[in-house]
């Protein structure tokens, strides 16, 4: 089974052709906010150094997200018009769970861990079993550094660009009883290679992608963030501590007032 596959959730664009198991052609880059610009020649070079064309292939396989909303767009959009053109089905890969195929076979619980907003990350855990499948023991979480430590559990052997940048305030809320391994350098990106691999399973199972497609964005609401944000208090609270704060900031004027005003009444008696 021939088909593309492409990474977009990320500033690491990976594009690849593969046959079944054999990568027949690839091609990763740092794309950094330029997938608009990036993907479409990237997918003409594979097809110069392989000599097919759209119409040869047997499917397409995208990776759906987390990730970045712009690259994510970009991926999307560019293979909803291959399949529009070619009628070829398409098969949606998450992103995380692509990356643990980096490691495909590895006995240790998997975390590839992504970059999100405000300093947080997204998160997931897999664990490949005995019969070479891949299952899902946590599904995609976004939140703190603080708050992926203190998920974590055993021993884990994390992956990706969000443990790159946020190891140690990662391992700083870790539990004493977890035992934490690194992936090696060549598994911590997205690879399309993997999603392809991950994608052509889905195609052979026939699950193609239908109507109605939007990203897998994971992201937590903004009434969330702020309840967060105001230290754990709800809205409620929050409006009748301003509205205290006001209160008494109008009485100290007052008093601030009163006391100038006798003060004055007391001069203009010693006065007269």
């Amino acid at each position: 089974m021939k088909v593309l596959a492409v990474e977009t959730a990320t500033s690491w664009q990976s594009v690849a052709i593969l046959d079944g198991p054999r990568v027949l052609a690839r091609h990763d880059q740092d794309a950094a906010g330029s997938h608009a610009k990036l993907l479409l020649p990237a997918i003409d070079r594979l097809f110069s150094e392989t000599g097919l064309t759209l119409k040869q292939l047997d499917g397409l396989v995208l990776s759906i997200g987390p990730g970045s909303f712009t690259g994510l767009r970009v991926g999307l959009a560019t293979l909803l018009g291959f399949r529009t053109i070619t009628q070829l089905p398409l098969a949606l890969v998450p992103t995380l769970e692509g990356m643990a195929w980096n490691l495909r076979g590895t006995s240790t619980p998997l975390c590839p861990i992504l970059n999100s907003r405000r300093g947080e990350l997204y998160w997931a855990l897999f664990r490949w079993t005995s019969e070479d499948r891949l299952e899902r023991v946590v599904s995609e979480q976004v939140g703190t550094p603080v708050m992926l430590g203190a998920s974590l559990a055993g021993s884990v052997l994390v992956l990706g660009e969000g443990w790159t940048v946020e190891a140690s305030a990662i391992r700083s809320s870790i539990p004493a009883s977890v035992t934490i391994i690194e992936a090696p350098d060549h598994a911590m990106k997205p690879s399309a290679v993997s999603i392809g691999l991950a994608g052509i399973e889905r195609l052979q199972r026939s699950e193609h992608a239908g109507l109605g497609i939007s990203p897998l964005y994971v992201q937590r609401t903004t009434a969330e963030l702020k309840y967060e944000e105001s230290g754990g208090q709800s809205p409620v609270a929050l409006r009748q501590e301003r509205v205290a704060k006001k209160v008494q900031a109008r009485a100290a004027v007052v008093r601030t007032r009163v006391a100038r005003g006798g003060a004055k009444a007391g001069r203009d008696d010693a006065a007269r």
